[in-house]
């Protein structure tokens, strides 16, 4: 579910973000997300609070598409989170959680053709891959290590591993420990241009659960696609 507001309904601090209903804001080392929102076409209530409790938060932000144009950071990626839902129903609960931003100068399709994204969390660290397809036609593999101690490090993950295309078609692939293996367990969400899955990965000498998506952004460009993104999105007002 997305939604749309005027630009009136924003406002924005150093440490907070607010859109309608929704804010976004850093409170003594953790990150409150506190949502108040209506979901697209059936217009149901959807509120609640998540707390992102990190062990530790990353400021390094890594140009990913050899240009300087498209940026990605792995702000909190080994961290805890609390989650309270009070509508459409009640629902509390805790357990490992992940907290990154993507920006740029351009949209994504102007500088990716695809690529392939995973996170594995270890009991010290979690691991980030991001294989990409750039639009230029070169690729670009950025592998990190992020420990619960706040170090940063690169990993060696020299086998690419197919993992089989989604029921839309898209290819899904990974990266692992040389000799390593990798499947995928689960779909998770799969539409015509993105598919997020769960996925058991050689990593870093473990055999870790991870969480995988594969985005297609020719897909996504598609005139018919665009059209149907209208369908997911909710408009309070003029944007």
């Amino acid at each position: 579910m997305l939604s749309e507001h005027p630009r009136a309904a924003v406002g924005r601090s150093q440490t907070a973000l607010a859109i309608g209903g929704s804010e976004v804001a850093w409170e003594g080392g953790s990150l409150r997300v506190s949502f108040a929102e209506r979901t697209a076409v059936a217009g149901r209530h959807l509120e609640g609070e998540v707390w992102l409790h990190p062990s530790a938060t990353f400021d390094a932000p890594v140009a990913i598409d050899g240009r300087g144009r498209h940026f990605w950071w792995g702000v909190a990626p080994h961290s805890r989170a609390e989650v309270e839902l009070r509508r459409p129903r009640a629902l509390r609960f805790s357990g490992h959680a992940y907290h990154d931003a993507n920006f740029g100068a351009e949209p994504l399709e102007a500088g990716f053709r695809r690529w392939s994204w995973s996170r594995a969390r270890l009991d010290d660290r979690t691991v980030v891959i991001y294989d990409s397809e750039r639009r230029d036609g070169s690729r670009g593999v950025l592998t990190r290590s992020f420990a619960a101690d706040g170090a940063l490090a690169g990993v060696d993950l020299p086998q690419p591993v197919d993992l089989g295309r989604t029921r839309w078609g898209i290819d899904r692939a990974t990266r692992c420990d040389a000799g390593g293996r990798a499947r995928v367990v689960r779909a998770l969400e799969d539409t015509p241009f993105y598919a997020r899955s769960e996925i058991v990965t050689d990593v870093a000498g473990a055999s870790v659960a991870a969480v995988h998506e594969s985005l297609d952004l020719d897909r996504f460009a598609r005139p018919i696609v665009q059209h149907m993104l209208t369908y997911r999105i909710r408009r309070e007002g003029q944007p």
